[in-house]
């Protein structure tokens, strides 16, 4: 099933600007100020509060004050769930972020009643300078078994082979970038510029640059019996590729996404979304401009079983 009615966040204690994520994440600006972390929290709060309304279950565990770890907002680049019972664990680029894999968190997801048959931890080569940084890396076509990856920093195309292979998934390899000052730099995670639902793909496919990859991950997109809502690179500049769905425990699927991301958003790119699933939006100013992630990058997918 593509989508599941179940994610994990991550509510911030000491939310901020990381200067080692930021080496290659161009969305991130630093903002000056002691109310970064209220901020933050204040739009963690009403975000889980939407999502809650429509019926979604949403669970929450506080992060902690030590370690530090500033970008544990966004917890799908660390773990994924998967409904056969694994908990995949994945090597992260910066090293402050590495400490945010806890295993009290998947104890608090057993105890919420879902199963762990094993945990897959997929880490170690992240200390030899190779990263596979989970669903911000990988996007998912669960249904189909296909995985899209754009190469970059923080995904080893060789990494993302090997675990495409062990998870039964179809490899659609790419690069993708995004225009800073002058210059084309790779895109740092691949749900920036696309999303994945049940019928349609979300995807600026202005990012990528070579005919050959672009056209090929069009034609799987095609294949797969989606349809795609283009987006331009100026609307993936404001996370309109940051997008989600999910689904209710009555089964009605959303597609979730920042309110920035949402205002980006034309009148046709809309109703486009809106003939499969209703939209969900929330302000994520501050978590976007200092964490330089968004809806997507917030939310943790949960498909294991339950007991």
């Amino acid at each position: 099933m593509q989508t599941t009615d179940t994610v994990l966040m991550i509510e911030p204690i000491a939310f901020g600007y990381n200067a080692e994520t930021a080496e290659n994440n161009y969305f991130q600006v630093e903002q000056k100020g002691a109310d970064i972390q209220s901020k933050a929290l204040a739009e963690f709060n009403t975000f889980v509060g939407k999502l809650r309304n429509k019926g979604i279950n949403v669970i929450t565990i506080k992060d902690t004050l030590d370690p530090h770890t500033p970008d544990s907002i966004f917890p799908n680049n660390w773990v994924s769930f998967h409904n056969d019972g694994k908990v995949v664990l994945y090597p992260m680029f910066a090293s402050n972020r590495r400490v945010e894999r806890r295993d009290d968190i998947i104890e608090s997801i057993k105890n919420q009643g879902f199963e762990v048959s094993e945990i897959d931890d997929w880490s170690f080569p992240e200390i030899h300078g190779h990263f596979l940084e989970g669903t911000g890396s990988m996007i998912f076509d669960h249904d189909n078994k296909i995985a899209y990856g754009s190469v970059s920093l923080r995904l080893d195309e060789k990494l993302f082979r090997d675990f495409c292979e062990k998870y039964g998934f179809t490899p659609i390899v790419f690069h993708s970038f995004q225009t800073v000052g002058t210059e084309r730099l790779p895109i740092y995670h691949t749900n920036v510029m696309m999303c994945v639902a049940d019928k349609f793909v979300v995807i600026c496919l202005d990012c990528i640059d070579n005919d050959l990859e672009r056209n090929k991950v069009i034609e799987t997109i095609k294949n797969s019996g989606k349809e795609i809502i283009e987006i331009s690179e100026e609307q993936m500049q404001k996370f309109a590729g940051n997008m989600l769905q999910v689904q209710n425990k009555d089964g009605e699927k959303f597609l979730v996404m920042s309110e920035t991301a949402y205002k980006s958003l034309n009148e046709n790119q809309i109703s486009a979304i809106e003939k499969y699933c209703e939209i969900i939006y929330s302000d994520l100013n501050t978590i976007e401009v200092n964490g330089g992630g968004s809806a997507r990058c917030m939310l943790a997918e949960v498909f294991l079983p339950k007991k």
